[in-house]
């Protein structure tokens, strides 16, 4: 109930709690669903150990530090269109972001390798 200076207003009156919780669980079910077929991909990704240096090496040259995609349209010296990074669109971004990090620490703290020409 929210006072006012002239009237009471009950909510509880123009909300139906029911539905909006009926809704949310549908919201929820859905998302659950669409994402659900990629869920033992991104454990799998996610829980890849690395162990071998040439393995290590292919991963850090195979996934890109920037996306490649990015670019600057230029014409006659003026930047006339910028082409957004696509990656983030890919819903294993973070795993592959996350495995190229890993084995960039690999290489580091295990092999004492040198990674600048990775960057």
């Amino acid at each position: 109930m929210l006072g006012t200076s002239t009237k009471n207003i009950v909510f509880s009156v123009f909300v139906n709690h029911n539905a909006e919780k009926n809704q949310s669980e549908i919201k929820h079910q859905l998302s659950k669903s669409q994402s659900d077929f990629l869920q033992p991909l991104r454990q799998w990704l996610d829980s890849f150990d690395i162990q071998n240096q040439k393995l290590a090496k292919f991963i850090a040259k195979l996934i890109p530090a920037q996306c490649p995609f990015e670019r600057d349209i230029i014409l006659f010296g003026r930047t006339v269109a910028h082409i957004p990074p696509m990656c983030k669109l890919n819903p294993l971004y973070d795993q592959f972001v996350g495995l190229r990090f890993r084995a960039l620490c690999y290489l580091v703290d295990q092999c004492g390798e040198d990674i600048q020409s990775y960057c």
